[in-house]
């Protein structure tokens, strides 16, 4: 079993990707495989609404100018999936929400591609803000008809500055406590 984790962050390494490298450490102790994808310095745009994947439901976007299409054989490939964004203006990054958009738009034109495969959502903030980040992550789980885990609180971390969010003794707790129990669902649903 495999995850893949993107992370949202303008900042590669940032404490979006810091919170991720939490849940994948409790992923990786129960034997579940682990990759990370940084947006960061990656131009993705958003979705041009031309309905093409509609009609060639090939399970790709028809604009190759950017990653999104790797991204999406990725997401293809792994039974779980989890989407990681800092907290811009009470919501995702630009970046984040032009992944969510485009690889939404794809699954939906394919029969939810990724129905039934595990969705996570993370969000970094700096003080307020992250619940509705997290609730648009989620949406996109939701919307394509996956299995999300609970966990012990939101999935958010507080910080600012890169390593910041290391402080958040909550925050650490509950991402532990999403890959504790990311993994028990994988392991119910395809072990």
């Amino acid at each position: 079993m495999k995850v893949a984790a993107f992370s949202g962050s303008a900042r590669k390494d940032g404490n979006t990707a810091i919170l991720i490298g939490h849940v994948f450490r409790e992923l990786e102790k129960e034997g579940v495989e682990t990759e990370l994808f940084q947006l960061a310095g990656k131009e993705i745009r958003g979705c041009m609404a031309c309905y093409k994947c509609w009609g060639k439901k090939n399970q790709r976007c028809t604009n190759e100018k950017d990653v999104v299409n790797d991204y999406i054989a990725v997401m293809l490939e792994v039974e779980g999936i989890i989407l990681a964004s800092p907290t811009y203006f009470t919501d995702v990054s630009s970046e984040m929400k032009a992944l969510i958009d485009r690889v939404g738009m794809v699954s939906r034109a394919n029969e939810n591609m990724f129905k039934r495969k595990v969705g996570a959502a993370v969000s970094v903030q700096r003080r307020g803000g992250a619940i509705h980040a997290f609730d648009t992550m989620n949406h996109f789980f939701l919307s394509g008809q996956m299995i999300i885990p609970g966990s012990s609180y939101w999935n958010f971390g507080v910080g600012r500055e890169i390593g910041e969010v290391e402080k958040d003794e909550e925050g650490l707790q509950t991402m532990k406590q999403l890959g504790q129990n990311m993994a028990w669902t994988l392991k119910k649903l395809y072990g």
